[in-house]
């Protein structure tokens, strides 16, 4: 109960301070971080939560699978297919490097084996723009930086998904039995796509019989069952949910537009708030032991990939487009660890393979200063972007987290597609 009324307390704060935090460096993502860390047996003990608590895991994943699915909602897939060459190079060549120079950095600096450094790196590659919202959320954004940190963050969690897991199994106590572990991967992975792509046709198909159909006020309640009925029947059988709740949404957006838009209110509110609760729990980890853990070498792992790892990578993926320098080294920076990296750490350390201790530590505290880095300095450097902001919307594109329009080419203007949208929680910093 103390956790509830802790967590009230941050959110009536949060919401309080959230104007001013649209217009300052002020973070309510960083309120909700820094209030479960000044709750925690770190500092006033009100809360006790370990790593290995099960409402750690189990907020983490809520959060994860609902962001995911109102993030499936905004994909427009014909969208995707005509502003596609960005994210790409972005997906393709600066995620593997990203992957890899994490991977180098953890196993020379902070000395783990090679698995577990491949791992860590697994695990940190995915973004999320989230926690830097004023970039993908202001119309004064140019709209191809707005759609590129977008369309990657929405993607890569679901890339980084299945490596994460193929690499736990092959550093976990099983790993003599690894076409085992690769077969049982493939078919939660398989699974979940299944159940995520059938189950919303099979209740959209229902919805379409005479005598069955919900009135309008309970419309945005049929989204929100299939994704409850989906979370249970992931968690019952096993099958993958993340890639279920993100197939699920796709298929809701495409096959039912009508309850896609009755859907996004609530969707967006429910998403926040498991966000919040995720960050308020996440933050009670961060004690001074769990900082105080991390080797010398582990710090400068961290260091090494929020300012030079993610930019590097990036920037030399983006070698050869359009985009202005200054552009280019504002999606370098902006490559936040988020609610993806959460979860995922909490596999690797819930998973009981050699040195998971360790990694996770590194992890947590990586999410930690990339939270803190970057959602600091999102509104700063929104500003410096003095571009009009006519035809600026945000397209629907296909990501979770779409924003901006460009042509095939890269390039914005009347060619490019005039599909928009609104930016989940976009407008105001989360």
């Amino acid at each position: 109960m103390v956790l509830i009324a802790v967590f009230g307390a941050a959110l009536l704060t949060a919401t309080l301070l959230s104007g001013l935090a649209a217009r300052t460096v002020l973070s309510t993502s960083l309120l909700f971080l820094l209030g479960g860390a000044l709750v925690s047996d770190g500092f006033l003990g009100l809360i006790h939560i370990t790593p290995d608590s099960g409402i750690v895991s189990a907020t983490a994943d809520l959060a994860l699978f609902a962001v995911l699915f109102t993030d499936g909602t905004h994909v427009s897939f014909s969208a995707l297919r005509a502003n596609w060459r960005n994210p790409a190079r972005a997906l393709g060549l600066g995620m593997p490097l990203a992957f890899v120079g994490t991977a180098l950095a953890v196993h020379y600096l902070a000395g783990l084996d090679w698995t577990t450094s491949f791992l860590v790196g697994a695990v940190l590659a995915p973004t999320d723009p989230v926690f830097a919202s004023a970039i993908v959320g202001r119309k004064e954004v140019p709209a191809k930086l707005r759609q590129l940190l977008n369309v990657e963050s929405g993607i890569n969690d679901g890339l980084a998904l299945p490596l994460v897991l193929v690499l736990i199994a092959a550093a976990g106590p099983a790993a003599g039995h690894a076409s085992a572990s690769l077969t049982t991967i493939g078919l939660e992975l398989l699974s979940g796509l299944a159940f995520g792509v059938a189950l919303p046709v099979v209740v959209l198909a229902l919805v379409r019989f005479r005598l069955l159909g919900a009135e309008p006020k309970l419309q945005p309640v049929l989204p929100l069952a299939i994704g409850v009925i989906l979370y249970a029947l992931c968690h019952l059988t096993h099958a993958n949910p993340y890639l279920a709740a993100f197939s699920a949404g796709a298929v809701l957006a495409a096959r039912s537009p009508e309850a896609k838009d009755a859907f996004e209110p609530l969707g967006e509110a429910l998403a926040e708030l498991a966000k919040f609760a995720a960050l308020l729990v996440f933050g009670a980890l961060l004690t001074p032991q769990l900082f105080g853990d991390l080797s010398l070498g582990g710090y400068a792992v961290v260091v090494l990939a929020i300012v030079l790892v993610r930019p590097a990578s990036l920037l030399l993926s983006l070698l050869g487009t359009r985009f202005p320098v200054r552009e280019k080294l504002v999606a370098a920076w902006f490559g936040p660890k988020g609610f993806a990296s959460v979860v995922y750490g909490l596999l690797v350390l819930q998973a009981g393979i050699p040195y998971g201790e360790e990694a996770f530590t590194l992890i947590a505290v990586c999410i930690a200063f990339s939270i803190v880095a970057h959602s600091s300095t999102d509104v700063p450097i929104a500003r410096l972007f003095h571009v009009g902001t006519e035809g600026a919307e945000a397209p629907a594109l296909g990501s979770p987290r779409s924003a901006g329009s460009e042509g095939t080419d890269g390039s914005t203007g009347p060619g490019a597609p005039a599909v928009t949208q609104p930016v989940p929680s976009g407008s105001q910093r989360p």
